[in-house]
């Protein structure tokens, strides 16, 4: 794996946490337990910071950064992801922040200050604008996103089963370490 730092400021990893050998972060990133980074994911917290819960995944090809401080945004914006968050392969977030227990589809965008309640779906291929807020227990689908429906009991349990499920498989890869 490349993990580097920025301007002297490197990744702080849980040390239960897998991040696969392809994957690069660079800079102000805190990663916590039970989570893990899988093949090609490109993270950097370069011109701000970003922080990943517990038991959360970030899938194949997925995109993290974040957004410097400016005129506009005298703070800028850092991308925070809560726990048992699922991030579908290719996805890509920039400067903005997930609650916990959401499910982020292959594909999907989410842009800068945009903020995402609890116990989420976000379809795949989705587009959640700039400043957007997507209100906890909907499911959220389109281009721009919109929301769709309520989630099911079922769904909502899912949320967290998929968390649960990529913490079992990263363990089975830290063994094979």
């Amino acid at each position: 794996m490349t993990i580097r730092s920025y301007k002297g400021v490197e990744p702080k990893i849980n040390l239960n946490t897998y991040i696969d050998e392809s994957a690069v972060l660079v800079g102000q990133i805190e990663i916590g337990a039970d989570s893990s980074i899988w093949p090609l994911v490109a993270a950097r917290g370069d011109v701000n910071y970003i922080k990943i819960g517990e038991r959360t995944n970030v899938q194949d090809g997925s995109v993290l950064h974040v957004t410097r401080k400016s005129n506009s945004a005298p703070n800028g914006y850092p991308l925070i992801i809560g726990d048992d968050v699922t991030i579908g392969h290719k996805a890509m977030l920039h400067g903005c922040v997930l609650g916990n227990r959401i499910l982020v589809g292959m594909g999907a965008i989410i842009m800068d200050n945009a903020v995402v309640e609890d116990n989420v779906i976000i379809g795949g291929g989705s587009l959640v604008p700039p400043n957007k807020t997507l209100e906890s227990g909907y499911l959220y689908v389109g281009s721009p996103v919109k929301q769709a429906r309520k989630l099911t009991e079922a769904e909502l349990a899912f949320l967290k089963v998929s968390a649960d499920n990529y913490v079992v498989l990263k363990n089975e890869y830290l063994e094979e370490l």
